[in-house]
Formats: structure tokens, C-alpha cells, sequence
């Protein structure tokens, strides 16, 4: 069969323009997630840089990470006070384990993404966090300020903490700093730290907030562990924090699903962002 001819018009045709032919985009081509619901969230994540998903995960889901993670944190802890001397990370999680991959691509999270960045985002990392007892305050911060572009702006990322122990106010519960997505250049001043409030939920919830919201990991006042996981986004034209290319084997993105897939990098945003030797990226994926 002879390839199609695409012929655009113009540059902004030309920006727009899928010009792939064997590997079309699979965006948005998740599970429909009830919208009116979607709405609702949409609305508050508007107002309020961020929104709890009270238990998306069942307990069985919940204690089945658990598990697979625990062995694999070994005896390693954070390098400064922004990984937490006192906290565990367990990074290149995909290449470990395919277990929190139902957080990455959970149609009701991909739904809420699709509202906030444009088609083709990416995954820019995935991790899990242990913070231990005694551990400190996470300086706060907004997620996506490593992107040099002035504020206010659209958040140019967004981030999902799945909650694997209960998050309360003594165990470290991820504070956040409600409308500081919306302020320009500035850092949270006392009367801002006086209403941060933490985000207390039960495990198997998911915060999701946007890359604009300033916000950090509680101090760990308890007598255990606070487990989560943590899956952040990209704008499809930004640099992901993960270099997964390098971190996950070709063999490992091969069992994984076509959304994961796509996240990862195996994707072309249009009109060409993302190929390899002129090709979509996917080809590099065939046996």
C-alpha cells in the first residue's frame, strides 16, 4: 500500500498537523471517566491548585503496593534536606515493578490531565516516598518551578501522591498551600504558612494537584512510616525529570500498556517532537 501524502497549508497547519502514519496518537484514548464528576474536580483543582480523590484504591490494591514496595527501598536515604534525611525514595519504579502503574494512567486521573495540559503530556517521573518518624518538614516549593518561565502562568506540569498509610497531620501529610497556584513570582511568607493546612485522607486516596501549587512533605511526628507514591506529568514540549530512555529497559516498556507507552516517550507530539532516526519512536518497540 502506498503512504498518503500529507501537504500543510501553513506553519500553524504545519504545528498541528499528526503527521505519523503507522503509529497514530493514542491521547485521550483512555476509559471514559464520568465527566460530570470530572467537572467537579476540574473546578476545584481550578480554584484551588488541588484536589483529593478520597480512596480510588481498594485496600487489597493499597496493601499489594505495599508489599511489593517495602523490599525494595533497602537501607538508602535522601542526600539533602529536600529528599529528606529521614525519608526513603525508591527511583526508576517502572524498571523494579509494574505495581503503581494503575496510579500512572487511572482513567479518572488521565481525565483530569487531559483538562490541565495538552495532548500528548508525558510522565516526568515516578517514585515512592517512605518518610520515616523524626523526619523534618520538606522545604516548600512548586513542582514545575524548574521550568524558567515567569509567574503567573498555566501550570507547565502536574503531580499525583497516592497515599499507601493513612496521611494525617502527625505522620507527615503533604501540606499544601490552597490558590498559591495562581500568585506571581513570590515565596510563601508567614501569614501564607499560617493556612497551609496538610492533606489529610485515607490510604488509597490520591492528591493531584498542579505544578503551580506550592506545597512539601509534613514532619513526621509518629512513631511509623508515611508511604506513598508519586507520579508527575509534563507538558508534552518539556523535559521530564526522569530520563526514562536511560532508566527503563525497552524490554520493560514492552509489557506495558499503550498509555504508559505513550507517557514514557514513546510518542511524536505533533509535529514531530520525539522521533528516532526520523520515526516514531514505537518502531523501536517492535520484535
Amino acid at each position: 500500500m502506498t503512504d498518503t501524502v500529507t501537504v500543510v497549508r501553513d506553519m500553524q497547519e504545519y504545528f498541528r498537523a499528526e503527521l505519523a502514519r503507522k503509529y497514530r496518537s493514542t491521547a485521550g484514548s483512555q476509559e471514559q471517566a464520568d465527566q460530570a464528576l470530572v467537572d467537579a474536580l476540574f473546578a476545584a483543582l481550578q480554584r484551588d491548585g488541588y484536589v483529593i480523590l478520597p480512596q480510588l484504591f481498594s485496600d487489597e490494591d493499597v496493601e499489594a503496593i505495599r508489599a511489593e514496595l517495602t523490599p525494595l527501598f533497602g537501607d538508602h536515604l535522601g542526600r539533602n534536606n529536600f529528599e529528606g534525611f529521614g525519608t526513603q525514595r525508591l527511583y526508576a519504579v517502572i524498571e523494579k515493578t509494574f505495581i503503581c502503574n494503575p496510579l500512572v494512567e487511572h482513567p479518572l486521573i488521565l481525565a483530569l490531565l487531559d483538562r490541565v495540559l495538552e495532548p500528548n503530556y508525558l510522565l516526568s517521573q515516578l517514585q515512592a516516598i517512605n518518610i520515616l518518624p523524626g523526619e523534618a518538614a520538606q522545604p516548600l516549593h512548586h513542582d514545575d518551578a524548574f521550568y524558567p518561565w515567569p509567574r503567573p502562568r498555566p501550570a507547565l506540569g502536574a503531580a499525583t501522591i497516592m497515599a499507601i498509610d493513612d496521611f494525617t497531620p502527625e505522620n507527615g501529610a503533604t501540606v499544601v498551600l490552597p490558590g498559591s497556584h495562581l500568585w506571581p513570582d513570590r515565596a510563601p511568607d508567614d501569614a501564607d504558612l499560617a493556612r497551609a493546612i496538610p492533606a489529610v485522607m485515607p490510604k488509597g486516596s490520591v492528591l493531584l494537584f498542579l505544578g503551580t501549587l506550592w506545597h512539601g512533605g509534613g514532619a513526621n511526628i509518629s512513631s511509623a512510616g508515611r508511604l506513598c507514591v508519586t507520579a508527575q506529568y509534563c507538558a508534552p514540549w518539556c523535559r521530564q525529570q526522569e530520563n526514562f530512555s536511560l532508566s527503563v529497559s525497552r524490554e520493560r516498556v514492552k509489557q506495558c500498556s499503550e498509555h504508559i507507552r505513550r507517557m514514557l516517550g514513546y510518542s511524536i507530539h505533533p509535529p514531530f517532537m520525539g522521533f528516532v532516526n526520523g520515526l516514531h519512536p514505537k518502531r523501536l518497540l517492535e520484535d
